[in-house]
């Protein structure tokens, strides 16, 4: 929506702006009046007990990485 309505009207806004523009005449994010079809709740359920505490667990603990392409890591 942002760039959207940068091209149209050829003015900037921020992420935050844009999210109080679309506020104020009571609009939200684009969320489905209903669900698919072909949705597999035992799935999702499935993967959301499994899979993600996996996924979201995967934070590396130590010391902050290097983003120097040109110099090596310290030692």
């Amino acid at each position: 929506m942002k760039t959207l309505i940068g091209r149209l009207f050829h003015v900037g806004y921020t992420v935050e702006g844009t999210w109080a523009l679309l506020k104020r005449p009571g609009w939200s994010w684009q969320q489905p009046t209903r669900r698919a079809v072909e949705r597999d709740d035992q799935a999702v359920e499935l993967w959301k007990k499994e899979v993600w505490p996996r996924v979201k667990a995967r934070r590396r603990l130590g010391e902050p990485g290097w983003s120097s392409r040109t110099k090596p890591g310290r030692p």
